[in-house]
């Protein structure tokens, strides 16, 4: 029998990562994968869920990455407290029953090794598991059409960097009994899908985004479905 993952609706869904999470280079809020994403939730739910989002660029997951010092902060680690486990958006505590963690992307082009990541990753679920149960999808690293962009400091990725990365983290997920989602197939390394920056989604990007994980969703969990 095929696990049906989650058999309830959605109420909130909280979407925390980089700056391809955060909306970078959509032309509009309402093209972000996270806006696209909610709203095919609800063409099909009977409730609406609520999105928070909370992704920050230049973000990387841990004290210990190799780019802390030049990253965005607070990183993942020093701010799951305040933007996960305890956020109040609207005056109110958030309670995601669905988290979406997309991390990955920086820390691969920053070189943070792969083992240390999937490490502190790890840490990071538990951290949530200790205080929330939500249903938590991880996605891998987005497709790169240019990875000499940010310079020197973020000059180690690759694409074979990046499978490393996407084929560990779909490990992990397995392990820690969380979804995966393989943005990097979802591409099908398609330059034209990346924004001309050479990094981040463009709209039709985020769309590509949007679909992967809703697909993943849909064929996981039967609490979207009307019947």
């Amino acid at each position: 029998m095929k696990r049906d993952w989650w058999d309830k609706e959605f109420k909130t869904l909280l979407t925390v990562g980089e700056s391809t999470t955060a909306g970078a280079w959509a032309s509009c809020r309402e093209r972000r994968w996270t806006d696209l994403l909610t709203a095919m939730i609800n063409e099909y739910q009977r409730h609406p869920v609520q999105l928070v989002n909370v992704g920050i660029g230049a973000n990387v997951i841990s004290t210990k990455s190799p780019y802390y010092e030049l990253s965005s902060k607070p990183v993942l680690s020093e701010r799951l407290e305040e933007h996960v486990l305890s956020n109040t958006a609207n005056g109110s505590l958030i309670v995601p029953d669905l988290l979406i963690i997309s991390y990955g992307q920086n820390d691969a082009s920053t070189g943070t090794p792969v083992e240390l990541f999937c490490s502190e990753m790890e840490d990071i679920i538990r951290r949530v598991r200790e205080r929330i149960q939500p249903l938590i999808v991880l996605t891998g690293p987005y497709y790169v059409s240019d990875f000499t962009v940010g310079g020197p400091a973020c000059s180690f990725g690759n694409l074979q960097i990046f499978r490393e990365y996407n084929e560990s983290m779909r490990k992990m997920a397995e392990k820690l009994d969380c979804l995966f989602v393989d943005l990097l197939s979802a591409y099908g390394e398609a330059d034209w899908l990346v924004h001309h920056d050479g990094v981040h989604a463009n709209d039709v990007g985020h769309r590509v985004v949007a679909n992967r994980i809703f697909e993943v969703l849909a064929s996981n969990c039967s609490g979207m479905i009307e019947w």
